[in-house]
């Protein structure tokens, strides 16, 4: 079985290829990028205030909810998690 990022990265990629009424995944790709990627910032703004004042519960929720944004911002983009390890494996190697 695939790692959970690789299993949401696919749950993702079929919302986005077969909409489902009421998923949020297609609410927001029906927004469209710049809304996506709003989210994004705004899950970001959640990590940082939850890293400096909350306990580890809210900021594993938080973290999470941030790599889901970031995951549909990335199937909007075009852009996949093989990439992404690859942009890393290619920097380590430096």
């Amino acid at each position: 079985m695939p790692d959970m990022l690789h299993a949401l990265e696919q749950i993702i990629a079929d919302r986005k290829a077969n909409p489902q009424p009421d998923s949020y995944t297609n609410k927001l790709f029906q927004r469209g990028k710049n809304k996506i990627a709003q989210k994004v910032g705004e899950e970001a703004t959640e990590v940082i205030v939850a890293a400096l004042g909350q306990g580890r519960d809210e900021q594993i929720a938080e973290l999470s909810d941030l790599f889901y944004h970031t995951l549909v911002l990335m199937a909007q983009l075009g852009v996949t998690l093989a990439d992404v390890e690859a942009e890393l494996e290619r920097r380590h190697r430096k």
